[in-house]
């Protein structure tokens, strides 16, 4: 199993593995020398969120953002740091390879729920049996622990699936019967992007299987297009590309 890093913690079988706590980094690019030395954070700007006026821009302080509508960071200025309300939910989504994963180890200041965790620990415990065989539990066990810490509430950060949008139409449901909102974090790749991560993780999903991740993805852009705001139900909506992917250092809440 991979260490989940910050003090993000797996609850996949209702048990938690704590991580190291790690601080964020303030980004302090575009400030001048003598503002550096004397600790200044300077001011960022972010896609307007939706209901912002056309062309407006949101700033953010010192690599902070509390992420409220639809934020497009793709090929712009990326916070170090998106903060949630302390008892929101937070699911990752994005094609296969994307990065999803790597994220969530990396970032979360909360509770994870990833499918990845449970299907390495089946990995462990049946090296010599294909995938295909136990699927079916993996996807069980992570459905069931996905239930209980969603029931359990408090901050959660959730690996979404992508290919079963009910998923998030459940989370932002029970979210709201609990008064509480869910927050989408779509991590933006290309096929190709995606493959080479699978490669590089050691681990290929199926054509199949990449086909309706694909189609899915398709639609959930289209929806945020058409719509202009965050997708669905979710009260925001945050778009990275790779390259800002990897300059976000905590996905925190508080």
């Amino acid at each position: 199993m991979h260490e989940t890093v910050g003090t993000g913690s797996a609850v996949e079988d209702g048990r938690t593995e704590p991580g190291a706590a790690r601080a964020a980094r303030p980004l302090l690019r575009g400030c001048p020398p003598q503002a550096r030395a004397a600790g200044a954070e300077p001011s960022h700007t972010a896609a307007a969120p939706h209901g912002a006026a056309p062309g407006a821009a949101v700033p953010f302080q010192g690599g902070l953002l509390r992420p409220d509508g639809l934020h497009d960071l793709r090929r712009r200025s990326v916070p170090t740091v998106l903060r949630y309300p302390a008892d929101d939910l937070v699911a990752v989504t994005g094609l296969p390879g994307s990065g999803k994963s790597t994220l969530m180890r990396r970032c979360a200041r909360a509770p994870l729920v990833d499918s990845q965790l449970v299907r390495e620990r089946y990995e462990q415990r049946l090296p010599l049996l294909p995938y295909a065989l136990y699927r079916p539990l993996v996807r069980l066990e992570h459905y069931r622990g996905l239930r209980r810490a969603v029931e359990a509430g408090g901050p959660l950060v959730v690996h979404d699936c992508g290919s079963l949008p009910w998923v998030r139409d459940w989370l932002a449901r029970t979210a709201a019967r609990q008064g509480r909102r869910l927050h989408l974090i779509l991590l933006d790749a290309t096929a190709d992007q995606a493959a080479d991560g699978q490669r590089a993780r050691g681990r290929e999903v199926s054509r199949y299987a990449f086909l309706r991740h694909r189609r899915a993805t398709a639609r959930l852009h289209a929806e945020l297009a058409a719509a202009g705001g965050p997708a669905g139900d979710c009260a925001s909506t945050v778009l990275l590309d790779r390259s800002g992917a990897r300059r976000i250092r905590a996905v925190e809440f508080g």
